[in-house]
């Protein structure tokens, strides 16, 4: 997505730096230096510091002390370092010693830069992928370079790390699985209006997860009344903010409750909202399902509009509803 995460949440009386004191991260375990070059499996892999091709590198939500060691040691190895911003991945590569010559790749170039790196990686090189913050890809650039990597058979590897949908999800307190990762709802009004109907849809549908997004301080009140009014005000959820730094908050309660507490108290900092499963709803039986179908006939529908409407309110399949709607018309 174009918006992209940033480096973690905090409360109303947030901090805005992290916290200079962190300490070093434990040391990792000694990686595997096995790899099955299975058909289907990317090769590569191990340390990802010195072998050939690309390598997806986390990197901090907020806290420097969750770079790894391991994620150092790519860094450096690597012949170049892919950024969404210099001037965001240059000060936090200094500080641990990582000289390595940056390149951006971000929305508006990587379409165009991804022919000149895949001849790079064919020639060999090493080319490390990181985003500001978090792992890469996940609502942040570098999916068209790791697919067309994939698609031309070369060499593509990971080194896991700090993730801030993950981070707030087991913080929550909501349940963990299944859970959907959403991303960013749109910008404006109508197209979020729109977005959340369609979740809402699939929830009527049967969908029955735990849902992740990801949205801007300014735009959080908005969107809480939206989801508020399109998924129910009543919905458990929770805001995860300034997530690994000093000023760490989650908020929990109803979706209604924290629309009007962020209408209020304007937050700051990038935000995770996790949103609780849809409740189960009891399918109707003939008899309500009957009286569902008269009431909408009764407003002039036709058959196959008021069969529309009660499969959207009931999460039934259309067709059952326009099959019955077919035979309450015929004894009319």
């Amino acid at each position: 997505m174009g918006t992209r995460m940033g480096t973690g949440m905090g409360n109303s009386q947030m901090a805005g730096d992290e916290d200079e004191g962190v300490a070093a991260s434990p040391a990792e375990l000694p990686p595997d230096e096995t790899h099955d070059a299975s058909p289907g499996l990317s090769p590569g892999g191990g340390s990802g510091a010195s072998l050939p091709g690309l390598v997806l590198v986390a990197t901090p939500i907020g806290n420097l002390g969750d770079l790894s060691p391991r994620a150092v040691a790519a860094l450096k190895g690597a012949d170049v370092i892919l950024c969404e911003d210099t001037r965001v991945t240059g000060p936090m590569l200094a500080r641990q010693g990582v000289g390595t010559s940056l390149i951006p790749l971000h929305d508006h170039n990587e379409a165009s830069m991804v022919p000149r790196l895949l001849e790079r990686l064919r020639g060999g090189a090493r080319l490390a992928l990181v985003s500001d913050a978090g792992t890469p890809l996940v609502s942040d650039p570098g999916f068209r370079l790791t697919r067309a990597a994939i698609d031309s058979g070369l060499p593509v590897t990971a080194i896991p790390g700090p993730n801030a949908a993950l981070v707030a999800l087991t913080l929550s307190g909501l349940p963990p699985h299944p859970f959907l990762f959403h991303g960013f709802l749109p910008a404006k009004a109508a197209a979020r209006t729109v977005e959340i109907g369609r979740i809402a849809g699939l929830e009527r549908s049967g969908l029955r997860a735990t849902l992740i997004l990801y949205e801007s301080p300014h735009r959080l009140a908005e969107s809480l009344a939206a989801l508020a009014e399109g998924l129910g005000p009543d919905r458990p959820a929770a805001v995860a903010r300034e997530l690994t730094k000093r000023f760490e908050e989650v908020r929990r309660a109803s979706l209604g409750e924290l629309a009007t507490h962020y209408a209020v108290h304007a937050p700051r900092g990038e935000i995770v909202l996790v949103i609780g499963p849809a409740p189960d709803e009891a399918v109707p039986g003939e008899a309500d399902l009957d009286a569902q179908i008269r009431a909408a006939l009764a407003t002039g529908a036709s058959l196959r509009d008021a069969a529309a409407m009660v499969a959207a309110a009931t999460g039934l399949p259309r067709r059952q509803v326009y099959g019955r709607a077919l035979q309450l018309g015929s004894t009319r």
